[in-house]
């Protein structure tokens, strides 16, 4: 197993990221940042737009914690899964409060258990904080690491409670940061689900898999549905009206109304569509010019870029402006 651990540290060094600015600062808050942020998102994507100006905005714990929830989804704006920024929000808020009970500032535990705890923290992003952040000798387990030792061992179907045994076996407890930040860098980039590279991989003399990679684990069949909905612009003096989500689904965004029988009298201009991680969704959209104002929220379109809009909001914002816009 020392052999292996310096084969992986040696191609860290050689070939990993260094130079992520979530791997080479100590602050725990930053490193916790990027780990609820690279969820379901690629490194691309959150090293280029949203890291550094989230930073900016709430540079430590207790200025998210402080910070209204609305500051915290605009700036989460078009990163998706939005209970992500929510979640994250509520565990800086409850680490403030709990920091200014006891007149220190706000810090992360550094206990797993403790971790998990906090709302949206999960049993993998509390050992990667442990790991990154804390050095504690723990391993991570995403999906690149999930791939990598399934086609270590040969496995197909693993529970995951399998996985987390020979993942604790096999972490470098004496270099447990560069040991995960290493497979994640293999995985990403080498141990890819399509096409590996299995000739240039560290780990490769002691795969039991790299015979027929692709076979391991077993791929799941995903079959998305699709919903459709119609969607009612009511328009006012030039203003549109929308909406603030208190339902589970991208709670606390704002949003145009969803309805179930569209107005006679509104006009339909076409649709839109977006794919989230378990649905398709398709909306319909139509647009009402109200002689009365009857609802409570009128914003331009000035001030809707303000607020904290989904994706698609956006994208129907975006088609009623061109709409407008040819006649």
């Amino acid at each position: 197993m020392k052999k292996t651990h310096q084969n992986i540290r040696t191609w860290y060094k050689l070939y990993g990221r260094l130079d992520l600015p979530w791997r080479t600062t100590t602050d725990p808050y930053h490193i916790y940042l990027s780990e609820v942020m690279l969820q379901q998102t690629q490194v691309s994507t959150v090293l280029e737009r949203y890291y550094f100006p989230f930073l900016k905005k709430f540079p430590t714990l207790k200025a998210l914690g402080t910070a209204p929830l609305d500051d915290v989804l605009k700036m989460w704006e078009g990163l998706g899964y939005y209970n992500r920024a929510k979640n994250l929000h509520k565990t800086a808020k409850i680490l403030t409060q709990r920091g200014q009970a006891q007149g220190v500032p706000p810090t992360l535990p550094l206990n797993i258990d403790e971790l998990i705890k906090l709302p949206g923290i999960g049993k993998n992003t509390a050992h990667a904080v442990a790991a990154f952040a804390f050095k504690q000798p723990v391993p991570i387990m995403e999906a690149n690491v999930k791939r990598i030792l399934c086609r270590l061992y040969k496995l197909k179907t693993p529970t995951d409670k399998a996985l987390w045994e020979i993942a604790y076996n096999f972490v470098d407890k004496e270099n447990p940061f560069d040991y995960n930040q290493a497979m994640m860098d293999i995985g990403s980039s080498i141990c890819t689900p399509k096409n590996p590279q299995c000739t240039l991989c560290p780990l490769s003399s002691i795969c039991q898999g790299k015979e027929e990679p692709t076979r391991y684990p077993n791929k799941k069949k995903r079959v998305v549905p699709t919903r459709e909905q119609n969607i009612m612009l009511y328009t006012y003096n030039d203003k549109l009206s929308l909406t603030q989500r208190t339902g589970k689904f991208l709670h606390g965004l704002w949003g145009f109304e969803e309805i179930d029988v569209p107005l006679c009298a509104s006009e339909y201009i076409g649709e839109v569509s977006h794919t989230y991680t378990h649905f398709k969704r398709i909306c319909k959209i139509y647009v009402y010019d109200e002689l009365d104002a009857t609802r409570n929220n009128y914003f331009t379109v000035q001030e809707i870029r303000k607020l904290a809009i989904s994706k698609v909001d956006d994208k129907i914002l975006k088609l009623y402006l061109d709409t407008i816009q040819t006649y």
